[in-house]
């Protein structure tokens, strides 16, 4: 089984490769990683969608990695396909076929709003994320973490199954098959995460900015740009549960990503979180997931800038 160093020494050859191709045909890319729980694995609904995002999204193309628990096999199985709804809750994939989901998240908005910013450039998302994983082992549970330490480093979590995303995404050399290899070229992170954080001890939560700061900068290692833009994601709550807080420790965590934020110089906080209303106690609804990828995409563009 490969280890986590292995994967990590894979993926930095395969992007350096890509990033050394310069044939004449070859289209390139601006990847940008979406990434973390289930605001990002995303709860909208199809069927609230406006006409105009029902359609794919000419010419963007996306790569979503099959999630999987830990201490299971390395996954991150998936396909790159041109970007339409159904990339939310529920989506799957095993390598060869996507199973396309009622669900979408912030990756259609995204999408186009990048396209309105940048016109020219051509898009390509990388997506894994999965709900209630946490980045505390501790706080895992039955959803996992992403902690990279877990296990003292020899367990498989939510952590390798990103590097085996990114990994088997970035060594497609055609990823729109037009039969010309493609450029791809790592641009933007974005995080929406934090809330499984948040929900069990303040010890737990009071780790939260330790824990993001090096899952991000082991996250700017795979993609081997250190001054790769990140976009976190503030969490939020409903208050839709009997004590008024669904996440006890909520402000310790939303003050750990603006902590994180502040002491970044490529890093920005989308804090419209605050504003949206809930399908649910735990996410967001249809319009919410809408506004943040809007959100999202213009905070990238201005980092990059």
């Amino acid at each position: 089984m490969p280890t986590r160093w292995n994967i990590l020494k894979a993926i930095l050859t395969i992007i350096s490769y890509f990033l050394l191709v310069t044939s004449a045909e070859a289209k390139e890319y601006k990847v940008y990683f979406l990434g973390g729980q289930s605001n990002m694995e995303g709860n909208g609904y199809i069927r609230d969608l406006p006409k105009e995002l029902k359609a794919p999204v000419k010419g963007v193309m996306i790569y979503q990695g099959n999630s999987a628990p830990d201490g299971g096999p390395i996954d991150g199985r998936g396909v790159w396909a041109e970007l339409k709804p159904g990339h939310g809750f529920g989506f799957q994939s095993n390598g060869q076929t996507n199973v396309y989901s009622e669900r979408f998240g912030v990756e259609l908005t995204f999408a186009q709003r990048l396209l309105t910013l940048e016109p020219n450039a051509n898009i390509a998302i990388i997506k894994y994320a999965k709900g209630g994983t946490s980045l505390d082992s501790s706080a895992g549970e039955k959803f996992g973490s992403w902690e990279p330490d877990y296990n003292n480093g020899n367990g498989i979590n939510h952590y390798e199954h990103f590097l085996a995303t990114v990994n088997k995404a970035m060594s497609v050399r055609d990823i729109d098959g037009d039969g010309e290899s493609d450029v791809l070229t790592p641009a933007g992170i974005v995080w929406m995460q934090g809330e499984s954080d948040a929900a069990h001890t303040p010890e737990i939560a009071g780790r939260y900015e330790a824990h993001l700061k090096r899952l991000m900068d082991l996250f700017r290692a795979a993609f081997r740009r250190n001054d790769i833009p990140i976009v976190i994601g503030r969490i939020s709550d409903s208050g839709q549960n009997e004590h008024g807080k669904v996440w006890p420790y909520g402000e310790v965590v939303r003050n750990a990503q603006a902590e994180f934020v502040r002491k970044d110089c490529c890093a920005a906080l989308v804090t419209a979180t605050d504003n949206y209303s809930y399908s649910d106690p735990w996410h967001y609804n249809s319009k919410g997931y809408l506004d943040l990828g809007e959100r999202f995409a213009e905070e990238i563009v201005r980092l990059e800038r």
